[in-house]
């Protein structure tokens, strides 16, 4: 009931009056790409090239690793406050959020959400440091996704010095929780608990690099814990005896059986495994890590049904196989990761904008699925797009992750962001 009434209170909310009034998405997109505040934008993130640079630099080198996202988060809070954003505050979740106030709504809502996540998939310890040749820079997670937290900067940087202002208000959100274990717990709390619950009525997530791509589609996922447990015993000595690894082995052969569609796309993976204790005994627990997907919400429930009838079906064949005169096999089903899947029709007005917007800047816009921030919202029927930070860049998730900052490019493609941004949020 919570999440259809944020659901229903979002949808409620007005995309702001002159945009809905624009003629067509390429019309407005044309209008502020030729205008004289667009274009000083732009050429202020040109003269900014380098402190961009250096926040990109700065930030990476500040650890950020699943759950301890909290130096980083303090700094972006100070980032935020620098640049004169209303109502700078860090959320009970971890999340910085600072608001540029629209000419319509005042700060007061209902928002334009503009979000880069604060955390990556690297552990405590990793070396974060910088190395740079040329215009290349490597470090881990330098592209996802701290080169989307700097560029969030430099937007606000630029339409501060151009003079820029929007009808609609822009929410800057540095949030948490968004690589692997985090579950989107970051973007979940903002849109179900946070204090902007129900007043976000767009939502852009900027991740990654490529300025050309916009996800429309949120692959949802369903991530499992198993355990399998058994009375374990003496590997000679209890021969005959039930083994759970066996179980497990036919569940994760029974997933395997599963032909999924190809559309909506659907996958899964038996990831991670151990349990037992030595070579000579059969083991009492043994556990599997599943990790199933989906584009569609009711093919991953569909999934996940049948994922859950072969561990059943497992458990119930091998205590019907072997002996369970010292105890049968049982098995315990945790879930450890819930994304939501979600999609923003291609013909919304947010798509057929940011696809404009790509465009007018001299790209070709592709859609992508993916499993990004964006899932919440998208899950929750808000309008919402994944979008790049602007470059290039490649290696994400690896430890030689890098990012390319010659000037022109990088900002060209910055260009393509700021514009699908005031072309949502109303620029006058």
């Amino acid at each position: 009931m919570r999440l259809a009434l944020i659901a229903c209170t979002a949808l409620a909310l007005a995309v702001p009056l002159s945009v809905a009034e624009a003629a067509t998405p390429q019309a407005e997109v044309a209008r502020i790409e030729n205008s004289p505040g667009y274009r000083k934008a732009v050429s202020v993130l040109t003269a900014e090239h380098a402190r961009t640079v250096a926040d990109i630099v700065r930030l990476t080198e500040i650890p950020a690793p699943p759950f301890g996202e909290a130096n980083r988060a303090a700094a972006y809070r100070r980032d935020l406050e620098a640049l004169g954003l209303v109502d700078v505050k860090m959320d009970a979740e971890g999340n910085v959020t600072g608001i540029r106030p629209g000419l319509k709504t005042r700060g007061k809502g209902p928002f334009v959400a503009v979000a880069a996540h604060l955390d990556t998939v690297f552990p405590e310890g990793t070396d974060v440091k910088v190395r740079r040749q040329g215009w290349r820079l490597s470090a881990p997670g330098i592209g996802d996704n701290t080169r989307s937290l700097a560029t969030l900067l430099a937007w606000v940087r630029a339409m501060d010095a151009a003079g820029v202002q929007t009808d609609a208000d822009l929410l800057i959100v540095g949030n948490v929780g968004e690589e692997g274990i985090g579950d989107l717990r970051g973007v979940k709390a903002l849109f179900q608990r946070g204090p902007y619950a129900g007043q976000i009525s767009t939502f852009f997530s900027v991740d990654g690099s490529d300025p050309s791509g916009v996800v429309t589609g949120g692959v949802g996922s369903r991530r499992y814990h198993v355990v399998f447990s058994g009375p374990g015993g003496h590997s000679y000595g209890a021969f005959g005896i039930v083994n759970p690894m066996v179980a497990m082995a036919g569940a994760v052969t029974g997933l395997y059986a599963v032909k999924p569609p190809q559309t909506p796309r659907t996958t899964y993976s038996a990831s991670v495994t151990g349990g037992g204790t030595s070579v000579n005994a059969i083991p009492s627990s043994v556990f599997v890590d599943v990790d199933l997907r989906s584009e569609d919400a009711g093919a991953l429930a569909d999934l996940d049904r049948q994922f859950r009838a072969s561990v059943e079906s497992a458990v119930a064949a091998e205590n019907a196989a072997r002996s369970t005169a010292f105890g049968p096999i049982k098995a315990e089903m945790k879930l450890i990761g819930e994304r939501p899947a979600g999609r923003t029709p291609s013909d919304s007005r947010l798509v057929r904008i940011t696809q404009a917007a790509i465009t007018a800047r001299g790209f070709d816009p592709a859609e992508e699925a993916s499993s990004t921030d964006a899932n919440i919202p998208m899950s929750l029927g808000i309008p919402a797009v994944t979008i790049g930070a602007g470059g290039r860049g490649g290696r994400a998730h690896a430890p030689d992750e890098w990012i390319d900052v010659e000037p022109v490019e990088m900002v060209r493609g910055m260009s393509v962001g700021l514009l699908a941004i005031l072309a949502t949020a109303g620029l006058r």
